[in-house]
């Protein structure tokens, strides 16, 4: 039905519903969807040539707006809290209030770096930040076709939103929930606004923003992409929702947590730096062979 589902990086665990899903929402309209993303390493690449790919924080981490010292602090919050992140072996209960530890204390020095706002478009341009091969048409054909992005983030949402200002598709159908920035009036972090978004807290997010769903009522159907387990309940909001369609991009640990995920996604994308198979599938729903 559609070729790129027997790309080699496709694994489904039941093809049968998810030729189902597909039908359904093709039958009910592209008016009738809405596509819930996150951000990191879903959006964008985990790795090019051989080489990890920052994320929001990274960008900041590794740009000259951060010292040494804070560096090495960040780093050593990666190597410490990332495995835990991805430990297979571990409950979401279990992780999430060391989740927030890692997330808080790399605001904090963050906001000890004094970071200037309109430092961070000269960050973004000189970070190795990339979507994901293919992003124009995902991007572009949402856009045209009105459909709704929301992308729900554990990331830096000023970082995040200047990625794809950079890229140019930040369209009007782009809505960011995430962590942002509070300057002063000299243009300096003094803060991060409202409730921390962290990786196991994104259904808090989106209950939070169901008033914004309210307004998509009349889109039932959703197309859901994510890398992680946390990211699976970023569609919780969603009023009387009809059909929901998840694709889980596996990036790393694969044989880890390979079960996993075939068991938590309908279609579970393995290392696969491209949004070919989400293309592919927004093109089928919205009547474009």
């Amino acid at each position: 039905m559609i070729r790129e589902l027997s790309n080699p990086s496709v694994c489904m665990k039941n093809p049968g519903k998810v030729q189902d899903i597909l039908l359904s929402m093709q039958k009910a309209g592209s008016n009738t969807l809405q596509v819930i993303s996150d951000f990191d390493m879903t959006l964008t690449r985990f790795a090019f040539n051989g080489k990890r790919c920052p994320t929001c924080h990274n960008i900041l981490d590794n740009s000259r707006l951060i010292d040494d010292e804070c560096k090495l602090k960040l780093k050593d919050l990666l190597n410490t809290y990332y495995p835990i992140e991805i430990d297979p072996t571990r409950s979401a209960e279990e992780k999430l209030p060391l989740m927030v530890e890692w997330w808080t204390q790399a605001h904090e020095l963050l906001i000890q770096q004094k970071i200037k706002k309109d430092a961070l478009v000269l960050a973004v341009q000189e970070s190795e930040a990339k979507l994901r091969e293919g992003y124009q048409f995902f991007f572009n054909h949402l856009h045209e076709h009105s459909i709704p992005l929301l992308i729900f983030s554990a990331g830096i949402g000023d970082v995040l939103e200047e990625v794809i200002r950079h890229a140019g598709v930040f369209h009007s159908n782009v809505n960011v929930f995430s962590n942002y920035m509070k300057f002063d009036e000299l243009g300096v972090l003094q803060e991060f606004k409202g409730e921390l978004i962290h990786i196991y807290n994104k259904r808090e997010g989106a209950l939070l923003n169901t008033g914004h769903f309210r307004e998509l009522r009349a889109r039932p159907n959703v197309l859901l992409l994510g890398d992680s387990l946390g990211d699976l309940t970023m569609a919780d909001g969603v009023q009387a929702m009809e059909n929901i369609l998840k694709i889980g991009f596996l990036n790393d640990k694969v044989e880890d947590r390979r079960q996993t995920y075939m068991d938590s996604y309908d279609i579970v994308l393995i290392q696969d730096e491209t949004l070919e198979v989400p293309n592919a599938i927004v093109r089928f729903l919205t009547g474009n062979k």
